[in-house]
C-alpha cells in the first residue's frame, strides 16, 4: 500500500492536477488541511472514505494515521496546500514513513504563488527586468531561519521576492526592504488567491503596509516585491526572436 503526498493547490477546487483528482478518487483514507481545503475537493474522494481534518494533529499523530492506514491495506491520500515541495512539512512525514517502511510517492500542486501570479496577470520573469525570484518566508513564531537566508540578505541580491507567511508582519517585512529597494518599489499583496474572498493589493513599499491593514489582511497571503510587477518597457524574449536561428 502507498502512500500518496497530493498538492491540492492553492484553494480554488479545480486547481488540482488530474493526476491528483485520480488518486483522491482511489484511496480510501484522506488526511487534509482542514482550513485551506474545499469541500468540493473533497467530494472527489470515494464514498465511504475515511477524511481526517489534520488542523488540530500533531506531526506524530498525522504519521501514526499514515502507518496504521497502510498496516490496514489501504492507500492514503495525504493532501498538502500549494505544492508538496514547499512549506509542506512533507520532509517530517517522509523521514518518518522511510523508518516505518511505509511506501509513498509526490504528485506536485499548484503553489500559491503561481495562483497569485496569475491572478495578478504578471510574469515574474520579464526580460532584461528580471530573471530571477527568490522564494521566501518571514520569520516570527515558526522555525528559525538558517543563516544568510534573513529577508536583508535576500534582499542585497535584488532580485524578485516570493514571501509566503509573511503578512502579520508586513511592517517589519517593508523596514527591513526599504534599504534595498526603496520606498518607491512595486509591490503586490494577494489573499486567498483563487478563493472566495481574494484580495488584491497593488501599492509600494511605502504605502503597502497601510494598506494591507485596512482591507485586514492576515492570513493565507503572498507579499511579492520588485520591478516586475510595474514592468511595460522590456525587450521581446530571444526565445521567439525572428533573429534566432530556427530548424524547420
Amino acid at each position: 500500500m502507498t502512500v500518496h503526498f497530493i498538492g491540492a493547490g492553492p484553494g480554488a477546487a479545480d486547481l488540482i492536477t488530474l493526476r491528483g483528482m485520480r488518486l483522491l478518487a482511489s484511496c480510501s483514507v484522506c488526511l487534509y488541511p482542514g482550513s485551506l481545503t474545499p469541500a468540493e475537493l473533497l467530494g472527489h474522494c470515494p464514498e465511504g472514505a475515511k477524511l481526517l481534518d489534520t488542523a488540530e494533529l500533531t506531526l506524530d499523530e498525522i504519521c501514526a494515521e499514515l502507518v496504521a492506514a497502510h498496516e490496514s491495506g489501504m492507500d492514503v491520500a495525504r493532501l498538502c496546500s500549494g505544492d508538496p515541495s514547499i512549506y509542506s512539512a512533507v520532509a517530517e512525514q517522509m523521514r518518518r514513513l522511510d523508518a516505518a517502511g511505509v511506501s509513498y510517492d509526490v504528485t506536485p500542486g499548484v503553489p500559491a504563488f503561481a495562483a497569485a501570479a496569475a491572478e495578478l496577470k504578471r510574469e515574474l520573469t520579464v526580460p532584461a527586468v528580471a530573471q530571477s525570484l527568490v522564494i521566501t518566508r518571514a520569520q516570527a513564531r515558526s522555525t528559525a531561519m538558517p543563516p544568510g537566508e534573513d529577508l536583508a540578505s535576500l534582499a542585497a541580491t535584488g532580485a524578485t521576492l516570493a514571501l509566503h507567511l509573511a503578512v502579520n508582519r508586513i511592517e517589519k517585512v517593508v523596514e527591513e526592504l526599504l534599504p534595498h529597494y526603496g520606498a518607491d518599489c512595486p509591490v503586490a499583496v494577494v489573499a486567498m488567491a483563487s478563493q472566495p474572498g481574494q484580495i488584491v493589493l497593488r501599492g509600494t513599499l511605502g504605502d503597502i503596509a497601510g494598506m494591507t491593514r485596512k482591507a485586514g489582511i492576515s492570513k493565507a497571503a503572498m507579499i511579492f516585491v520588485g520591478t516586475v510587477l510595474a514592468a511595460t518597457n522590456f525587450p521581446d524574449s530571444f526565445l521567439y526572436s525572428a533573429a534566432r536561428e530556427r530548424r524547420r
